[in-house]
């Protein structure tokens, strides 16, 4: 019997004047070709919020400060299965403005109306709705 490891990922939902900090996964990894949030593999001991501000300054080169936790999703994809804390964060109040505006290191800022036409993994399904409801119908 052979049971698959469950990864706690950190996700940084990073918001700026309605528009968020999106990538597109690189054709050699998993889920290639599809978007993503800032995020990665949680450490041993480390909370979900400090590992999302982490992999978004190591992503993007971008310090943001995690605000609330939006949603925890578990799902079980076919290469493994995962326990995803989506955490809605902010630029630190000292950014340069170039990193507001400009590209980051292949993530782009993208306007919160746009989000549903963007191809991203099953498990952000519920993420993007929430998001729809609360930046673009509100």
């Amino acid at each position: 019997m052979n049971e698959r490891k469950t990864n706690r990922i950190g996700i940084a939902v990073v918001e700026h004047q309605r528009q968020f900090l999106i990538g597109v996964r690189d054709h050699s990894t998993t889920l290639a070709g599809h978007h993503e949030f800032p995020g990665g593999k949680c450490e041993p001991g480390e909370a979900p919020d400090v590992c999302a501000a982490r992999e978004c300054l190591e992503e993007t080169g971008l310090s943001v400060r995690p605000a609330e936790e939006l949603l925890y999703v578990e799902h079980a994809y076919d290469h493994a299965d995962v326990l995803l804390h989506f955490w809605l964060c902010h630029p630190e109040p000292a950014a340069p403005a170039h990193l507001l505006t400009e590209d980051l290191k292949g993530f782009r800022w993208i306007p919160a109306e746009e989000l549903p036409a963007l191809n991203f993994p099953a498990a952000n399904a519920p993420l993007i709705d929430l998001l729809i409801n609360a930046y673009v119908r509100s």
